[in-house]
């Protein structure tokens, strides 16, 4: 039998993730849709094949076999503590929340659950787990992002920062992966995943960049380990939402796609 999957929430990414499983991917099945907004999900759901039930949040495990949380991040307990108690999966698009909630990693563990953190807008997770087999060194992420991506950050308005009107590059932010994601909660993701892949929130060192000259979310890894040394770049096409990059939602899908796959790679 096809697993059962639920949507908990419908914007930029749930949507796309929404309308993927309508559409087939082999061994799932979209069971359920949660939104903050049950008229937009109805709008998105009356264009579907096989439309599910929308239904609240604390309803969800009663519906599916594995949840794909793309709410804010204050949701995330709400949302995957259901299906980590009952022994099922969560895939988290909300990484930095776990930083906050790392409670819920414990709960996976002791409830033989899953949680289930995508590629999403980064590159070179699989390397950089690879190299935590053995011995990292070091990690940095430099973050570049146009200003529209970046204004509204909680640690902007902290420190009293405006970008507004910046006319070149300015480096607002250096700190821990863990800092990062809670000063810049809607844009940093990313740092929280490459954490969690290697040597954790307070050793990942990560730069943040305003600058008005680009139109990409930008981010470039550095890392040095026993095994490797290697840097990479990804500069991602923004969806409608500036702080959210088009390949997040494909990490999501091409993770689900692989699962029954013939052919597999890592």
């Amino acid at each position: 039998m096809p697993r059962r999957v639920a949507i908990a929430g419908v914007g930029s990414i749930g949507s796309k993730l929404t309308r993927a499983l309508d559409e087939g991917i082999p061994g799932f099945t979209l069971s359920a849709v949660a939104a903050r907004d049950p008229t937009k999900a109805e709008a998105l759901l009356s264009g579907l094949a096989n439309p599910p039930p929308i239904v609240p949040i604390a309803a969800l495990e009663g519906y599916a076999d594995l949840v794909i949380e793309c709410a804010p991040a204050p949701l995330l307990p709400a949302i995957i503590a259901p299906f980590l108690s009952a022994g099922k999966a969560a895939m988290v698009m909300s990484v930095g929340a776990l930083l906050e909630h790392e409670d819920l990693i414990d709960l996976a563990r002791a409830r033989a659950g899953q949680i289930i953190v995508p590629s999403g807008a980064l590159l070179g997770l699989d390397a950089v787990t690879a190299a935590a087999q053995g011995t990292i060194h070091s990690v940095r992420m430099i973050t570049r992002k146009p200003v529209r991506g970046l204004v509204g950050a909680p640690y902007l308005s902290a420190h009293n920062i405006c970008i507004d009107n910046i006319k070149e590059p300015l480096k607002i932010f250096e700190g821990s992966a863990r800092q990062a994601a809670q000063g810049f909660p809607a844009n940093l993701n990313v740092a929280a995943a490459l954490s969690l892949a290697g040597i954790g929130p307070e050793r990942t060192i990560v730069e943040i960049w305003a600058d008005p000259t680009l139109s990409r979310n930008t981010h470039r890894i550095e890392v040095d380990a026993d095994s490797a040394s290697f840097s990479m770049s990804i500069a991602n096409v923004p969806t409608e939402n500036p702080r959210t990059g088009r390949i997040t939602a494909l990490s999501a899908i091409a993770y689900l796609r692989k699962i029954y796959a013939p052919l597999r790679i890592a």
